[in-house]
């Protein structure tokens, strides 16, 4: 098929394709985090099962992360040269396998290499499926990409719910991984079928009027994508600090009982889930930017809430509040930084370099909050996140990018 006929079959596609198309992108993305949250839950079993040390475990899960940095580098050129969906496609078919590898591992050199292989897989199915998401949001005209997000909490939240049982019910490691994973891919992988062609991530140019950035290893590093980035940053480095230190916080701070602390990290999440689901129809209303500062400023006030409320239950809202806040802060960027790249390419470009700040700031954060408790304390720590927050909200501006507009007809 030529160039002229893919785009004309693109601009041909009608308003059912491009429903479907949301769907199965929204699946693809609740897929992609089951699978990596059935790892995550059974981490304990794992440093238990293996007998690893905590800096043993350190280095795994720090694995995982690098991994999915460098392959991010290398998504944009795999989409120009073969297109966004059938990137999904094949990660689709491999992560399953680097979970069940992961659950197979019988020390820890080999729970590396699984580990390294899952998150390098993961690194690229998450930019490919976040580009895709920018191209059917373009053709739909309308917001789409928290509930894209919305999808991946939620199954987190499955993932906790089921691995529970599971773990009671004393199913060893290897087994939950690999049904788990066997399931997912008869599942996920006919999905995909609903994506757009590949041809859909060749037809757009940027928002700008310009020509779609080219990829490569050198391309993207614009000020738009390090401005996007540094916010990035700032919010993964956050978010990462709350979910791995509030039940301390609660615990050690608030002298809340373990049973009670728990609920830290599960206020947080239920409330960002929420706002994700919510977070597109306020986009559609209000547009991102006021979208994006109200939610910053919320966040805010969450952390003021945690650092001066001297109750468990009122830093328990905090946190609560917390994760409304920030719900839709990430989301928004992707979506922002993927119409200023352009086309399928330029917008897998542009992601994965955004992604490489927020995947750097979920490293750091809980090791840099770690470092400051020691000196500091976790509640000046906590406090110390604030004016980054506030910072923030102030860069609101940026986000007021045009918004998706739909596809001409043919």
């Amino acid at each position: 098929m030529t160039d002229q006929t893919g785009t004309a079959a693109v601009d041909a596609v009608d308003d059912a394709v491009v429903a479907r198309a949301r769907w199965a992108v929204t699946t693809v993305f609740f897929v992609n985090g089951l699978l990596i949250a059935t790892y995550l839950v059974r981490i304990p079993s794992l440093k238990t099962g293996l007998g690893l040390t905590e800096s043993q475990l350190a280095v795994v899960l720090t694995c995982f992360g690098v991994a999915a940095i460098l392959t991010m580098q290398l998504v944009g050129g795999l989409v120009a040269r073969f297109g966004s969906v059938k990137v999904i496609r094949i990660t689709l078919v491999l992560l399953p396998f680097g979970l069940a590898g992961i659950g197979a591992a019988d020390d820890i050199v080999q729970l590396a290499v699984a580990v390294t292989v899952t998150g390098a897989v993961h690194g690229t199915l998450d930019v490919a499926m976040n580009a895709h998401a920018v191209v059917v949001e373009r053709l739909r005209g309308r917001p789409m990409m928290n509930g894209c997000h919305a999808a991946w909490s939620i199954s987190a939240i499955i993932a906790s719910l089921v691995g529970a049982p599971v773990i009671r019910a004393g199913i060893p490691v290897e087994q939950h991984t690999l049904w788990t994973g066997a399931v997912l891919l008869v599942v996920g992988l006919p999905i995909t079928l609903g994506l757009l062609p590949a041809s859909a991530d060749q037809r757009e140019k940027a928002d700008d009027g310009a020509e779609a950035v080219k990829a490569g290893w050198r391309s993207g590093w614009t000020g738009p994508v390090l401005v996007f980035g540094s916010i990035g940053l700032v919010l993964m480095l956050c978010e990462a600090a709350v979910i791995s230190w509030s039940g301390v916080f609660l615990h050690e701070v608030r002298g809340a009982t373990l049973a009670v602390a728990a609920f830290g990290y599960g206020a947080f999440t239920a409330f960002q889930t929420l706002g994700r689901l919510v977070g597109d129809r306020l986009t559609e209303r209000f547009g991102r930017a006021p979208v994006f500062r109200i939610h910053a400023a919320l966040a805010v006030v969450g952390f003021v809430v945690v650092v001066l409320g001297q109750s468990q239950f009122v830093s328990l809202a905090g946190f609560g509040l917390l994760g409304y806040g920030m719900s839709v802060l990430v989301p928004l960027i992707f979506s922002a930084v993927g119409h200023v790249g352009g086309d399928g390419p330029g917008a897998a470009t542009f992601v994965s370099r955004v992604a490489t700040f927020t995947y750097a700031g979920a490293l750091a954060g809980p090791a840099l909050v770690g470092w400051l408790a020691q000196a500091l304390g976790l509640t000046l720590t906590f406090a110390t996140l604030i004016p980054f927050m506030l910072a923030v909200v102030l860069a609101a501006g940026v986000m007021k990018v045009r918004e998706p507009t739909p596809a001409p007809a043919a």
